[in-house]
């Protein structure tokens, strides 16, 4: 709790930071109004605010976050959809090319300690960007750095996707995620010491705290830190719709918009992504080859990755992966159409397992 309270008084700094910042560049006077506002469907935003303008009064909820990357920003995005025009991102900073893919790309309103703001509700327009940080450096959100090693992530993937192994014995915990044994343990530390993990004396009272941001974080972190270690592959399909036709050797699954069109009916894929069973990928990637004339080419429509975990199906069709790297795959695209199709995935598929955790 302690943790958590110090993580909160961080944010709360981070974001009076950012509206005396505000009031520097655009003039315009805000304080925070609700240190502890009431959940939206889940989510809880960090704190109200309140700015005022020519006489009149906008209240906004604030997500306060580090952010470096443009996939961490569609991640904030989705969190604060059910606001509406009242969510706001408030970040330490954020680039020129950041600030303009908020605006341009995502519509998403921000403001951060170097005095950058694009907010737009109805009676209240403000833009800036290019806005360096002055003085010292502006305090540090939670989540964007220490975001974890590569068996980290394996890990905390395995949790978030069944939340009851976090009480299991980590020779499970490790065959899950497919980690060595001994590495389990600092994996929990890892976790632990970012605020994710409750400190517990047994093992069976282990709980994730905000699962919801950890899962933010995941999505972030997964296309840097993982995603690259996976041995990717590309190849060519020459027919576009291939995959409608398919049938997957046993030891491959799909993953991105291939899955996500078979989750939702709601997507038509450009690409195709398969994760294997590394130690049966020689043989199902020949299978692959030759079945549907696959060639390599680096800039192909098709992407082979090694899979990472072993997991039971839990309500999804047997050759997808689990909707959690369904939905981190769509987000890692940045493509509007796939962010559209990854809000429903989590809604319906990713939510009800947070609650569980």
């Amino acid at each position: 709790m302690a943790q958590m309270r110090q993580q909160k008084d961080r944010g709360i700094e981070t974001l009076n930071h950012a509206l005396r910042a505000l009031f520097r560049t655009t003039g315009l006077t805000a304080a925070v109004t609700d240190r502890e506002p009431k959940a939206l469907k889940g989510h809880r935003p960090d704190a109200g605010i309140e700015i005022a303008e020519g006489g009149n009064r906008f209240q906004f909820f604030v997500e306060v976050k580090a952010v470096d990357r443009a996939v961490a920003l569609a991640a904030v995005k989705n969190r604060l959809e059910p606001y509406g025009r009242k969510g706001v991102l408030v970040a330490p900073y954020l680039t020129a090319e950041l600030a303009q893919h908020c605006r341009d790309r995502l519509d998403l309103q921000f403001i951060d300690t170097a005095g950058n703001a694009y907010l737009r509700t109805p009676g209240l327009y403000v833009f800036v960007r290019g806005e360096r940080p002055h003085g010292p450096t502006a305090p540090t959100a939670t989540g964007a750095r220490g975001a974890g090693t590569a068996t980290t992530l394996r890990a905390a993937f395995v949790l978030l996707c069944k939340p009851e192994l976090l009480n299991a014995p980590y020779r499970e915990i490790a065959e899950a995620a497919g980690i060595g044994l001994g590495t389990v343990g600092w994996a929990f530390l890892d976790l632990e010491r970012r605020g994710y993990l409750a400190a517990a004396a047994q093992r069976r009272n282990r709980r994730l705290l905000e699962p919801a941001r950890l899962l933010d974080e995941w999505v972030t972190t997964f296309p840097i830190r993982l995603r690259p270690k996976l041995n990717p592959r590309r190849f060519r399909a020459p027919d576009p719709g291939w995959w409608q036709q398919a049938r997957l050797p046993d030891a491959a699954r799909w993953g991105g918009e291939v899955a996500a069109a078979k989750l939702t009916d709601h997507l038509k894929p450009a690409a195709g992504t398969i994760y294997l069973e590394p130690a049966k990928a020689r043989e199902a990637l020949a299978t692959l080859v030759q079945e549907h004339r696959l060639r390599a080419d680096p800039q192909g429509n098709v992407e082979i990755l090694d899979a990472f975990w072993k997991l039971p199906e839990q309500g999804t069709p047997g050759d997808l992966v689990p909707p959690l790297l369904v939905y981190a795959d769509l987000m890692a695209t940045l493509d509007p159409r796939n962010l559209e199709v990854a809000k429903r995935i989590r809604e319906r598929y990713i939510e009800h397992a947070l609650r569980r955790a």
